[in-house]
């Protein structure tokens, strides 16, 4: 898998409930799209738009499910409910949060990611990280690659962004990191993709700026305003 996407673009397919383009047929769509347009593969949500994915591409998929859970701020593949069933429709690599934060049930990452490697030796895992602390834990713990992912989306990470900066905190977790680590993030140009390639990452992964349109329109609206 990690072969596959060397200095690649992944593209990040995921419409939620509330969103206009909500629904397995318009991503697989989407998905379409992102493979005609050069992607080496595809990040996607949920069991349904997995599986519609899967059967119209024949692209390498990075999945995750997104579940909120009362008594943990951890939604991105928060239990091994989720990961269950990731496996069973074989996705090829197996993104979780790997914060810092306490996961459902009071459990840490360290003790959930042993589960996994336990329960699951073969699978591909990427870790969804926020600090550069959390990125040296995944790495120790034996996770296959690191992300940017959640990088300004903690409480302690606050606002922050990938690109500030010049990338810094890219830079520092490369510099620091001996697994391959996937740039993403609010990534929102074709320019800041090939920075962060410049920079070291192994790949990139970008969401919104693709396959959002609500938020490129507010982009552009809001740019526009500032104008006038």
């Amino acid at each position: 898998m990690l072969e596959k996407i060397t200095s690649g673009l992944v593209v990040s397919c995921q419409a939620l409930a509330d969103e206009p383009l909500h629904g397995s047929d318009i991503m697989k769509k989407m998905a379409k799209a992102a493979e005609m347009g050069g992607a080496v593969a595809i990040r996607a949500n949920g069991i349904a738009d997995i599986t519609a994915i899967k059967h119209y591409i024949d692209l390498p998929v990075i999945g995750i499910i997104k579940k909120k859970y009362k008594d943990s701020d951890v939604y991105i593949t928060p239990t091994m409910t989720e990961v269950n069933e990731l496996v069973n429709i074989g996705v090829d690599m197996i993104a979780i949060d790997a914060t810092h934060r306490t996961r459902p049930e009071n459990e840490d990452i360290a003790s959930f990611f042993k589960k996994l490697k336990e329960k699951y030796p073969e699978q591909k895992w990427m870790a969804d990280c926020s600090t550069l602390d959390e990125c040296q834990k995944a790495a120790e713990l034996g996770f296959d690659c690191v992300g940017t992912t959640l990088y300004g989306y903690t409480s302690y990470t606050g606002n922050s962004k990938i690109y500030d900066d010049d990338f810094r905190f890219l830079k520092k977790v490369i510099h620091n990191v001996n697994i391959p680590i996937i740039a993403e993030g609010n990534i929102l140009t074709p320019e800041m993709a090939s920075l962060a390639l410049q920079n070291g990452a192994h790949a990139v992964v970008v969401g919104g700026a693709i396959t959002r349109p609500q938020q490129i329109t507010e982009r552009f609206v809001t740019k526009m305003t500032r104008l006038n």
